[in-house]
């Protein structure tokens, strides 16, 4: 009797505890998304490039930049998707009302010549990995554009969703690929935790590179679109900043392994000399690990690098059409259909089909494309940082969730440092 007595005690006292678990698990599970999403899709072909160019040519010694970006990174994150929670609305559609139209017009304008350049770099991501493989880039890069508009615009949003976070994993290639590199895991961890600084201009210009394609305009108007599109608001907003600290960190983590990767063979095989061994692009560096690491390494980076470009040749237009039709008024969203939201679907379209079909022109400069785009980006993310830092600290628009004094000091200091960045890299393109 005494037995019987105590099983159910045993149950009142542990049912509660087991339902408050499994509650807040799927309601992560049901928030998890935007900020993953989002922070792993900025680890794009020109980002993979920039990593593997830093431990190419100068080690783990680069290893360190990556605390500061991302703790800016989570911090930028962290405030669009606060004010998409709260106000229910994105970014564009901010700007527009508390700005006016002209200057949203102009900033739009601004913006979307900056995505297109980005958006051509990601489709000559599809080309530089499939080459790895053997697969010609008249036949990957139509391919690949055909694949992304299909998901996307047959898709509704919580489809699309799933399906990208699925594809997330691929970016456990990299990982992988830098344990078969056998680096000297004890020098990687002292370089993280501790910086060094050198003065000469190749490593400075390389500092800036990896801040620079980091944090990126595109991300704040995309993150916060997708948070209003998926409904989340003030209820689910301490479960939705989990989900952007959460993505922030592993895309910075795989960023960390890419470098280790290039880091113990390009690097290596070049004598150890610091600005010594270099790459064109990332494809480069695929091809680079398979006399040091195999060819199992080598594939697997390359199959890194066409997941990457995939993801963003699908996400850049995303947040192009996204920050073009709430910046003016029209009706956007995945989960409307075609006929519901023509001029978004149609600016995808077209966004997608100009993207691919430039990088098929015929000896196109397409690293100079690269270049003059992440230039105009470095341009344009202060301007961002501007309109955001503006309208996070309006108490109208967002009642008591402002930001806390230290979140203006990270995310102003971001925007002097990448002004002050963004004009070294124009001065020593020009000298």
């Amino acid at each position: 009797m005494r037995g019987e007595s105590h099983n159910p005690k045993t149950v009142v006292r542990k049912q509660p505890a087991f339902s408050l678990l499994k509650y807040r698990v799927l309601t992560l599970l049901s928030i998890l998304g935007p900020g993953f999403i989002t922070a792993n899709v900025d680890n794009d072909p020109g980002g993979i490039f920039t990593y593997s160019q830093a431990g190419a040519k100068y080690g783990y010694t680069l290893l360190w930049t990556l605390i500061p970006t991302t703790i800016a990174l989570i911090v930028v994150q962290e405030m669009a998707a606060r004010m998409g929670a709260i106000t229910g609305k994105g970014l564009s559609d901010l700007i527009r009302e508390e700005f006016g139209l002209r200057a949203t017009f102009v900033t739009m304008a601004i913006l979307s010549m900056a995505f297109f350049g980005t958006i051509a770099a990601e489709f000559a991501g599809i080309a530089a990995g499939m080459s790895v493989l053997g697969v010609s880039k008249y036949l990957s890069v139509p391919a690949g554009a055909a694949l992304v508009w299909i998901v996307i615009v047959k898709g509704r949003y919580k489809r699309v969703e799933r399906i990208m976070i699925l594809l997330m994993l691929i970016y456990l290639t990299y990982p992988v690929s830098a344990f078969l590199a056998k680096p000297d895991w004890n020098l990687a961890l002292h370089d993280t935790l501790v910086p060094q600084f050198h003065g000469d201009t190749p490593y400075l210009m390389m500092i800036i590179g990896l801040v620079g394609t980091t944090i990126t305009p595109w991300m704040q108007f995309y993150l916060q679109s997708a948070i209003v599109e998926k409904g989340v608001d003030r209820r689910h907003y301490p479960m939705s900043r989990l989900d952007v600290i959460f993505g922030c960190i592993v895309t910075d983590v795989i960023a960390f392994f890419i470098v280790v990767a290039c880091a113990a063979t390009i690097f290596k095989a070049g004598g150890g000399s610091q600005g010594g061994a270099g790459i064109r692009d990332a494809a480069d560096a695929a091809a680079a690990l398979r006399p040091f690491a195999g060819e199992f390494a080598s594939a697997l980076f390359a199959i890194g690098l066409v997941n990457a470009s995939l993801l963003a040749c699908a996400i850049l237009p995303l947040a192009t059409a996204f920050n073009i039709c709430e910046g003016l008024g029209f009706e956007a969203g995945v989960d409307r259909r075609f006929s519901e939201a023509p001029i978004f679907y149609w600016l995808y379209t077209l966004l997608i089909v100009f993207g691919a079909g430039f990088v098929l022109i015929p000896q196109l400069p397409l690293l100079k494309v690269i270049l003059l785009s992440q230039v105009a980006n470095g341009i344009l993310l202060p301007i961002v940082l501007f309109y955001m830092l503006v309208l996070i600290n309006r108490k109208r628009i967002m009642q008591e969730y402002t930001n806390k004094p230290w979140q203006n000091v990270i995310a102003g200091s971001t925007a002097v440092i990448m002004v002050a960045l963004t004009a070294a890299l124009v001065w020593s393109t020009v000298t």
